[in-house]
């Protein structure tokens, strides 16, 4: 089990209506990470148009979440 801070971004912020969040997970990875973040909130972003960053850097979807780290789920975003 470990701890870990989750942060949303964009979109993903506005249909979670929040910016962190602190959870307990048994993921093996950051994608089942996002799995269960994704059925809590109802969101409908596929993980593939999603990027992933553990602890401030890009990381794998297939990357262990590390007990006390803060895992951010990005969105693609657009600009003008």
């Amino acid at each position: 089990m470990a701890r870990v801070v989750l942060l949303y971004f964009a979109s993903l912020r506005e249909a979670t209506g929040r910016e962190r969040e602190e959870v307990d997970t048994a993921a093996a990875d950051l994608a089942a990470l996002y799995a269960e973040a994704a059925a809590r909130h109802g969101l409908a972003w596929p993980r593939e148009r999603l990027r992933v960053a553990m602890d401030g850097a890009f990381a794998a979807w297939c990357d262990p979440p590390r007990d006390g780290g803060e895992v951010a789920f990005i969105p693609p975003v657009s600009g003008g």
